[in-house]
Parts: C-alpha cells; structure tokens; sequence
C-alpha cells in the first residue's frame, strides 16, 4: 500500500520559517517526481515545488527564493525548508508522488500551515 506521511506544518509569525517532511513508501519514492501543492480556502490546488528523481527542481514564483525543496533518496524523504514566510502562504500543504511512467499520482494526507500577521 502506498503511503505518503506529512508532518511538519503549524502557526508560524509572519517572517518565520518551517519545514515540512514527507516519507513516501519505498516502491514509489525513486520512481516519482516528487511535489508540495497547496490549497487556501476557497482557492484551486496549486504546485508549489516539486523535485525530480535526478537534481532537477521548480517553484512556483510566488515562492523563489523562500523555498526551498530537496530529497533524500536514502530516506524516502522530501523536504520543503520555508523561510520568510508570509501570510498568503497560509493553507494545507499537500505532499505529492507523481509516477514517472505511468503518470498515476499519490497524495498525502495534508499538513496546515498558517502563517499570522
């Protein structure tokens, strides 16, 4: 069974910084792309970041410079190191493995963050 587990999230003032984690099943994890999505209430699902199996990474631009992604294989982890927050970052963050054949995708559970002013 496929499993991805977030933690991470929480209260934060405007400015901080947070990480959130993310370990993804073994049968998956170095076979995906792996991504942060995000969604505020009342707002789509957006990407946020996302990691390739290889070195190869992008952000949404609303996050360059503050965020920052990264993996480690040995783990099944991903990482999602946020600095400089800001209150519109504020809503559920969503782990994501994207498939790379076959393109099927898995979702974690979600993890809030909120971020005050």
């Amino acid at each position: 069974q496929v499993q991805l587990v977030e933690s991470g999230g929480g209260l934060v003032q405007a400015g901080g910084s947070l990480r959130l984690s993310c370990t993804a099943s073994s049968s998956i994890f170095t076979i995906s792309t792996m991504g942060w999505y995000r969604q505020a209430p009342g707002k789509q699902r957006e990407l946020v970041a996302r990691a390739t199996t290889g070195t190869g990474t992008n952000y949404a631009d609303s996050v360059k410079g503050r965020f920052t992604i990264s993996r480690d294989n040995a783990k099944n982890t991903v990482y999602l190191q946020m600095n400089s927050l800001k209150p519109e970052d504020t809503a559920v963050y969503y782990c994501n493995a994207h498939l790379i054949v076959g393109g099927r995708d898995f979702w974690g559970q979600g993890t809030q963050v909120t971020v005050s002013s």
